[in-house]
C-alpha cells in the first residue's frame, strides 16, 4: 500500500504509525506542510494519513497552506481514498466531510479513558477492541459528527473522540500513535497548555509514565489499520 503523510510542525511525526509502515512494508511519501511541501497528485497514494498540530483548522492567516491542504483532502475525500486523521487530522477530516470544527467545553491533555459507543462496538473495524481503554490526549478543540458518519468513541470530556465514515475514513481525536518520545516533544514544545483542568494532566502524570503504557494503544493503532481498505 501507498501511505502519504500530512505533517503540520516537526515535533509532531508518525509515531508508531511509522513502525506499523515499516512492518507491513508499506510505501511512504510525506509532505511537511510547515517547509513549503509540495502535494502529490492523487493517483500517487491509495492512503492519505494526516497527523496533528497545535493550530486549528480555521487559522489560515497563521498557516496559509492549510487553504490547499483542506482542498487537497476534500479532493482525496471525493476520490474515494481511504484517510486515517490524528487529532488536527481528525479535525480536518471532519472539516472537508461538512461537518463544524470548534473549541470543546474541556481541554483534555493526559491519558483519559476512551469509551466505544454501542454503534462502534457494532462496526468490523472495532467488532473486538475492548469496550474502554486509556489513551493519550492532547487537544483543545472538537468537532461535530460528519453527516452519514459512525459515531466511535467519546470520553467524559469528549463526545466525538471517534468516527468512521464510508468504511474507509477513520477520524480520531486522541493519539494511539504516541511513543514515549512523541510524548516527550509534546511536552517540550507545549508545556504552556498545561494549566489547571479538569482533564489537564500534570507533567509528571503525562510524561513519567512506563514505556508499557504504550504497547496497548499501539497494538489498537495496529489493529485498526490493518482493518480499514
Amino acid at each position: 500500500m501507498r501511505l502519504h503523510a500530512l505533517l503540520h510542525v516537526p515535533f509532531e511525526g508518525l509515531g508508531h504509525i511509522g513502525s506499523w509502515i515499516s512492518r507491513r512494508s508499506h510505501q511512504l511519501t510525506e509532505s511537511r506542510l510547515y517547509d513549503s511541501a509540495v502535494l502529490p497528485p492523487m493517483d500517487a497514494f491509495d492512503r492519505l494519513v494526516i497527523m496533528g498540530g497545535p493550530m486549528n483548522v480555521d487559522e489560515e492567516a497563521a498557516y496559509p497552506w492549510l487553504i490547499e491542504e483542506k482542498a487537497f483532502i476534500r479532493e482525496a475525500v471525493a476520490a474515494g481514498k481511504s484517510a486515517v486523521g490524528i487529532c488536527l487530522g481528525a479535525q480536518l477530516l471532519a472539516s472537508a466531510l461538512g461537518a463544524r470544527v470548534y473549541t470543546g467545553r474541556e481541554k483534555e491533555i493526559g491519558w483519559f479513558p476512551v469509551r466505544l459507543t454501542a454503534a462502534g462496538r457494532n462496526t468490523e473495524l472495532c467488532r473486538d477492541l475492548p469496550a474502554e481503554f486509556t489513551g493519550f490526549h492532547w487537544h483543545g478543540d472538537t468537532f461535530d459528527l460528519p453527516s452519514g458518519a459512525t459515531h466511535l468513541a467519546e470520553s467524559e470530556a469528549c463526545d466525538h473522540q471517534a468516527f468512521l465514515y464510508d468504511n474507509r475514513i477513520l477520524g480520531l481525536q486522541f493519539h494511539l500513535e504516541s511513543t514515549p518520545e512523541t510524548v516527550q516533544h509534546l511536552l517540550a514544545h507545549c508545556r504552556d497548555e498545561l494549566v489547571p483542568g479538569p482533564f489537564i494532566q500534570t507533567m509528571p502524570q503525562i510524561g513519567d509514565v512506563a514505556p508499557e503504557r504504550f504497547a496497548p494503544i499501539n497494538a489498537l493503532l495496529d489493529t485498526l489499520l490493518d482493518r480499514l481498505p
